[in-house]
């Protein structure tokens, strides 16, 4: 009864990979406040966004829906913080769209992998971007329409929902946002991405049907869907804003020390203890090095779950027992 890329979404909302999303940082670590975004309602919005601007633009939905909730399964725990701490251990490196990959077609269903299609492999692998413009080649495109809409989508949605969760958390009061990007894109989440999706749908048309700029004037890529020129240069001004304010730079970041101590810390230890992974990664069907095994159980693991392996590990337990 169902199609190819939908079977797709379903195996992929099954998993358990998919289901651990919800205790791992969005932008905020481990938060305890009901209302702030997680990787898992993160992953729900970009699949939102892009599911509208794919209907709008005659895609198809299936295929960007199974790649935007596949997109960050394989998100370390703490965010880009703990990815950039498990980038600096593991032997040639660690990216999060790369370990999405990996997690689908190896360390699910005790190594099987779900078995997805070509399209929603190369779509999750090539969602991520470099800081200077979402519409960078950067790390590549996906071939198809529906890979690049979840590429920009992503950064759409996290843009959106991150300035909410930040003037929430007092790290960001909607007075410093400058004024020129709340009056091209409003105030409020819902203003924003009807702002983001509409440019993104109505450019795109106009540049198909001839009526608009081509992509190659306008993003120097020649083929790719993307924002409007002047758009897509005032959205690049929010994202750098955002990094500059939030994601590097606020109390939000202040214990990413910690944490980049603690994902290290558990790293060195599995290395050194591999009888201590789990049964399906200790068997090592692909004869892979210990560094990887190490990196794929911590990868997988919850901001939550981390915290409590590394207390576990190396926090003394008060002695209890009464004279």
């Amino acid at each position: 009864m169902r199609l190819s890329y939908q079977r797709d979404r379903d195996r992929i909302i099954h998993s358990k990979a998919f289901r651990r999303l919800k205790h791992k940082t969005q932008v905020f670590i481990a938060p305890q406040g009901d209302h702030y975004r997680t990787r898992l309602t993160h992953t729900v919005e970009v699949t939102q966004v892009a599911r509208s601007d794919a209907r709008a633009l005659r895609l198809n939905e299936d295929l960007v829906e199974a790649i935007a909730l596949g997109h960050d399964l394989g998100h370390t725990p703490f965010g880009h913080a703990g990815e950039e701490a498990m980038a600096e251990v593991l032997p040639g490196g660690f990216r999060h769209n790369e370990q999405s990959v990996r997690v689908v077609e190896y360390l699910e269903k005790g190594g099987g992998g779900l078995n997805l299609t070509y399209a929603v492999k190369e779509g999750i692998l090539k969602h991520s971007k470099v800081r200077k413009s979402v519409a960078d080649l950067g790390w590549g495109f996906a071939e198809t329409l529906e890979g690049q809409l979840v590429k920009i989508c992503d950064s759409l949605a996290y843009v959106a929902h991150d300035i909410d969760d930040a003037v929430r958390a007092g790290v960001l009061r909607t007075e410093q946002i400058p004024s020129a990007f709340l009056e091209s894109f409003g105030a409020t989440t819902s203003q924003r991405i009807n702002a983001f999706v509409c440019d993104l749908v109505d450019y795109n048309w106009r540049v198909a049907e001839g009526t608009a700029e081509s992509w190659q004037k306008a993003v120097g890529n020649g083929q790719f869907l993307t924002l409007s020129p002047r758009f897509l240069e005032r959205f690049n001004g929010l994202r750098e804003f955002m990094f500059a304010n939030v994601y590097t730079n606020s109390a939000a970041k202040e214990d990413d020390p910690k944490t980049r101590f603690i994902i290290q810390a558990l790293f060195e230890h599995y290395c050194r203890h591999p009888e201590e992974l789990p049964d399906e990664l200790r068997s090592n069907p692909r004869d892979e090095p210990m560094e990887r095994l190490a990196a794929d159980y911590i990868a997988g693991m919850s901001d939550r779950y981390a915290l409590r392996m590394f207390e576990e590990l190396y926090i003394p337990r008060q002695w209890a027992v009464m004279g």
